[in-house]
């Protein structure tokens, strides 16, 4: 991230233009970042209870070999993305009081770039996951890839577009 990025200034713009101390800039930074974390945390709660419940269900024993496996993945890739996600409020307790805001927004802010790449794949895995056992295979493969190819252009395309415009 660089100076300009954790200040919030725009790409080009001085930050010392902006009415803030640096102390202010990180408050707001880490505000608007916790905003961030707290959609996100939605999400990544509601689709890591789903996977937690499958295993419960009767058509669970149903699955083949491959379908076990990528549930399995999806799990471990659902409880790193919980972790991520978390991990930003536990460095703030860890960090409180240490007059390290600027770091602890840095350091937050690429925990959860990470947690959102993780959730892309939790996304699309699950997606994946239940096309292949309602319609086939083949159904969950191009349906798994659709759902990787439409957050990329979501979280990274319009984004990247926006910020070219700006």
């Amino acid at each position: 991230m660089t100076d300009e990025q954790v200040a919030g200034a725009r790409p080009g713009e001085d930050a010392a233009k902006r009415p803030e101390t640096p102390a202010q800039r990180s408050d707001r930074n880490w505000n608007e970042l916790l905003q961030e974390l707290r959609v996100m945390q939605t999400g990544v709660q509601i689709l890591t209870g789903f996977l937690l419940t499958l295993p419960f269900q009767q058509r669970f024993s149903e699955l083949d070999g491959y379908q076990v496996r990528l549930y399995l993945v999806l799990v471990i890739l659902a409880a790193a993305t919980t972790g991520l996600a978390v991990a930003p409020v536990s460095m703030h307790r860890a960090l409180f009081r240490k007059h390290l805001k600027r770091e602890l927004v840095t350091a937050a802010d690429r925990m959860t770039r990470a947690a959102l790449v993780l959730l892309a794949l939790v996304v699309t895995g699950t997606t994946s996951l239940v096309f292949d056992v309602v319609v086939g295979r083949g159904a969950g493969l191009v349906v798994g890839a659709a759902a990787l190819v439409v957050l990329a252009v979501l979280w990274l395309a319009v984004p990247s577009v926006v910020r070219r415009r700006g």
